[in-house]
């Protein structure tokens, strides 16, 4: 959980297929297509031979053990010990708190039964709180243009 959180707090970005797997944002079972022109070819390739080969989605989980409250105190103690330090602005501090928030699986015991629809009712809370700021507005319009993130 530490190493998704640092990506998530601390907007790391992938420069490489291979970056995002160190980063753990692709699994080894995911393709990569090192032709920029081929990549929407691929990628429709890649879809069409699943719908044809009868893909199903997997099932939603229901039974997640969230980290709880616990694990989130200490998070939110490194958050803020990241923004006294100055390495964190105040809108890095807050959308760290809901990523921490959304990873622990909120305000619950630990060890507590969620579903992956909890979560991801968590995560649209967060997107829905933050999207609506002009800091995150700025942050998107950033990264859209440039790739890069914007530390506002």
């Amino acid at each position: 959980m530490k190493q998704v959180f640092e990506a998530i707090a601390l907007a790391k970005v992938s420069t490489s297929a291979a970056e995002a797997r160190g980063l753990g944002m692709l699994g080894p079972a995911d393709r990569i297509t090192m032709n920029r022109e081929r990549q929407l070819l691929d990628a429709k390739a890649q879809a069409a031979a699943l719908a044809e080969g009868g893909y199903v989605a997997p099932q939603a989980r229901t039974q997640i053990p969230a980290p709880g409250v616990g694990a989130l105190a200490t998070l939110e103690t490194g958050i803020s010990l990241m923004r006294e330090a100055g390495y964190a602005s105040e809108h890095d501090e807050k959308v760290a708190r809901w990523a921490a928030y959304i990873l622990c699986g909120g305000r619950v015991t630990a060890g507590s039964l969620v579903s992956e629809q909890y979560l991801l009712d968590l995560e649209l809370e967060a997107f829905l709180s933050l999207s609506g700021e002009r800091k995150t507005q700025e942050r998107i319009a950033y990264t859209l243009k440039t790739g890069k993130p914007l530390r506002n």
